[in-house]
């Protein structure tokens, strides 16, 4: 029988470590995933004003590449806070969402780049929202239509810009 030697067990120690960190490379290695920072000089707000600052904060859940849990700091036009948050499958189901201008969200993903939305209030479609995330995956920009929580009609192109702690 042959006898165990310090190499064999440094190559399955890598190989153990490898199989433990591989879901942990997989959303790091999601473009949708991360931290972004709106950058206002690039974004239209129709109508505006645009907020003063927002970050995005967007994480796997239920699973790599099958769902989204985000959370949004907003700090609109005239100072005020706002959080938005949600957790969601990519199934086109309703899940709750948390925020001013709607109460359900329904995702679906075209392709690894791509997230489409559309957000609900008591049941009724008031925005859709199509994200997309730069091949380099530093910026994402977000075609956002339909109405506000004010019942105006908005066409915003939003564009945000990765954090580098996310990458």
């Amino acid at each position: 029988m042959r006898a165990f030697t310090r190499g064999s067990a440094v190559v399955g120690f890598v190989v153990v470590a490898w199989l433990a960190s591989a879901p942990l490379v997989r959303a790091q290695a999601d473009p949708l995933l991360g931290r972004w920072v709106l950058d206002v000089s690039k974004s239209k707000y129709e109508p505006g004003p645009p907020p003063r600052s927002e970050v995005r904060v967007y994480q796997a859940y239920g699973g790599v590449g099958r769902g989204i849990k985000a959370s949004f700091e907003r700090v609109d036009s005239v100072g005020k806070k706002v959080t938005i948050s949600y957790s969601a499958m990519y199934d086109g189901k309703d899940y709750k969402y948390n925020g001013p201008d709607a109460d359900a969200i329904a995702l679906s993903r075209p392709d690894a780049y791509t997230l489409d939305a559309t957000l609900k209030r008591n049941g009724h479609v008031v925005q859709r929202t199509h994200s997309v995330v730069s091949p380099d995956g530093q910026t994402r920009t977000q075609t956002i239509t339909g109405t506000n929580v004010q019942g105006q009609r908005i066409n915003n192109v939003i564009v945000f810009d990765r954090h580098p702690s996310s990458t």
